[in-house]
C-alpha cells in the first residue's frame, strides 16, 4: 500500500484540488493500494468540513482532526503511527508540490533507498524564505555530513521500516534524512517541480530560524552523542579544565618569579583578571564533566530508549526467537 500523508491548517481551498492530482498521478501505478491520510491540525476555517466530505465520496481519503494546533511534527508523528503503507509520501496541502512527482520518487525508492528528499531546485517563494533556507541547509549539509540541497522540503518519500524507527517531537520533521541517515538509513534526493502559491498564506515566519538553529544542535547532539553524552560533555569540561590550570599555573610561576627577583611591584594574583578566568573555567569544566556523568547514568538506566543500532535483514532464525514464538 502506498500512503500520502498531506497536514493540513486552514487549507479549504486546495484540498478538493490536492486529492484530485494525487489519484491521478498515482493511477498508473502498478499493485498499488492507496490512501490519502489528511491531518487537520487545528484548522480554523472550514477545512475538516471538506475533509470529511472528501472521505464520504473517495474511499482512499481518511482523516484525522486535532483538537487544537500541535504543530507540523505532532502531525506527521499521528499520522505515521495511524497510515498502512509500505510506503509513506509526505507532501505539503498548498499545492506548490505537484503529485506527477510521485511515481519518480517511488522509482527511486526501488533503487535501493530508504528516503528520497524532493529538492525545489527551481523554487517559487519570496526571498525572506529562500535565503535563510540556503543557509541553513548549508549548515546542515556540513555539521550531518549529508549532501542534500534542501533539508526542509516537505515532499519526501520514505520506507516503513524508516518510520518505525524515528521518533518525532518539537521541530524534529525538516531533519529525519538526517536521524534516518544516523541510523544507517540509504538517504538520496531528486529534483521536483515547485509551483508558486495560489492561494493561502505561509505558515511559517522568521521564528522558525532561531528555532531551526537550536532544533540543529539537538540534532547534532542526537545523532552523535546520544547514547555517550559524556565523550561531548565530559571533553568540553576536560578541555575547559586543562586551560584553566594551565592559567593558573602560569600565573603562579608569575608569582614566584617576582619575589624571586624582588621586583619593586611583585605580582598580586588577586588583583589579576587571569586568576579569575582560570578558576572559572576550572569550575565550569568540573560542572560539564558532573551533567555528563549524570547524562550517562540516565542513559544507562533509561526505561525507555530506542536501540543503538538498526538491523537490516536476518537470515535465519535464532533460537531467541523461536523461544518468543513458542510462547505466543
Amino acid at each position: 500500500m502506498l500512503s500520502i500523508v498531506v497536514p493540513i491548517l486552514n487549507e479549504q481551498e486546495t484540498l478538493r484540488e490536492l486529492v484530485r492530482q494525487v489519484i491521478a498521478a498515482t493511477a498508473t501505478l502498478a499493485n498499488q493500494d492507496l490512501e490519502v491520510l489528511l491531518v487537520d491540525d487545528g484548522s480554523t476555517d472550514d477545512t475538516w468540513q471538506v475533509v470529511q466530505a472528501l472521505q464520504a465520496a473517495t474511499p482512499q481519503v481518511r482523516g484525522i482532526r486535532f483538537r487544537r494546533n500541535f504543530g507540523k511534527a505532532a502531525a506527521l508523528s499521528a499520522a505515521f503511527a495511524e497510515c498502512r503503507g509500505d510506503v509513506v509520501i509526505t507532501m505539503d496541502a498548498d499545492l506548490q508540490d505537484d503529485p506527477k512527482e510521485i511515481p519518480r520518487m517511488i522509482a527511486k525508492l526501488e533503487e535501493g533507498y530508504d528516503v528520497v528528499s524532493g529538492w525545489k531546485q527551481t523554487r517559487y517563494d519570496p526571498w525572506h524564505k529562500r535565503w535563510p533556507s540556503l543557509v541553513f541547509n548549508a549548515t546542515l549539509r556540513y555539521f550531518s555530513r549529508l549532501e542534500l540541497h534542501d533539508f526542509n522540503c516537505g515532499f519526501k518519500a520514505y520506507r516503513r521500516e524508516v518510520l518505525s524507527e524515528i521518533d518525532l517531537f518539537g521541530e524534529m520533521h525538516r531533519f529525519i534524512p538526517v536521524l534516518a541517515a544516523a541510523r544507517g538509513f540509504r538517504v538520496s534526493e531528486i529534483s521536483v517541480e515547485h509551483h508558486p502559491r495560489r492561494h493561502g498564506v505561509s505558515k511559517y515566519g522568521w521564528s522558525r530560524i532561531p528555532k531551526g538553529l537550536m532544533d540543529l544542535l539537538t540534532v547534532v547532539f542526537l545523532t552523535r552523542f546520544r547514547y555517550r553524552p559524556q565523550h561531548l560533555l565530559g571533553g568540553l569540561g576536560s578541555l575547559s579544565c586543562i586551560v584553566g590550570i594551565l592559567v593558573l599555573i602560569g600565573l603562579c610561576l608569575a608569582w614566584v618569579w617576582t619575589r624571586l627577583w624582588n621586583y619593586e611591584s611583585p605580582l598580586h594574583l588577586h588583583e589579576r583578571a587571569a586568576f579569575y578566568m582560570a578558576m572559572l573555567l576550572i569550575l565550569a569544566g568540573l560542572q560539564l564533566i558532573g551533567v555528563g556523568l549524570l547524562a550517562e547514568l540516565v542513559v544507562a538506566n533509561s526505561t525507555f530508549r530506542r536501540a543503538p543500532y538498526s538491523i537490516a535483514e536476518r537470515a535465519g532464525t535464532s533460537d531467541l526467537d523461536t523461544q518468543k514464538e513458542s510462547r505466543v
